[in-house]
């Protein structure tokens, strides 16, 4: 597909975070049940109810758009993923294996960022205020959740120090 326009280029990126997210919400399940730290754990089933809400979000992206989410594979967020799933073949269970598992949760909240910051910059440029704000809230739920693996990562990466 040729991106000629701004728009192009929105509706492309927007197919490609409808993808991670979709992946995602596929992941999240096994990073909850890997992970020992109940915060942790919990931490990762809270985002996969987040990350529901941020598929519906472009859903309805996608909607004002009169356009299909479907098409694209994200692939960026694929490798990303794999990544995240070697630590929990890689480590036994317990603090290492946490950390590990933050670690590779943290690049896929930094991916979606950098995704999202992107397509709400697209859309305000185009004007689409409302899809601005839609955007700005998945924006949000995105830094919070990053916010939140880091103030887990405090105390599981002193664990995981300990471990031998």
């Amino acid at each position: 597909m040729s991106l000629e326009t701004i728009e192009e280029l929105l509706l492309d990126e927007l197919k490609d975070l409808y993808s991670a997210e979709k992946q995602i919400t596929k992941a999240l399940p096994k990073m909850a049940k890997a992970a020992s730290t109940p915060e942790l754990k919990q931490a990762f089933e809270s985002h996969l109810e987040e990350t529901k809400g941020q598929v519906q979000r472009l859903e309805q992206i996608f909607e004002m758009l009169g356009k299909r989410g479907t098409g694209k594979t994200c692939e960026g967020m694929k490798g990303v993923l794999l990544e995240g799933s070697e630590i929990i073949e890689d480590a036994e269970k317990g603090s290492v294996r946490d950390a590990g598992l933050i670690a590779a949760a943290q690049r896929v909240e930094h991916y979606e960022m950098a995704g999202y910051g992107s397509v709400r910059a697209f859309a305000q440029l185009l004007g689409k205020s409302e899809m601005v704000q839609l955007l700005d809230a998945t924006l949000s739920e995105e830094k919070a959740a990053d916010s939140k693996l880091t103030q887990i990562s405090k105390a599981v990466n002193k664990q995981a120090q300990s471990q031998k």
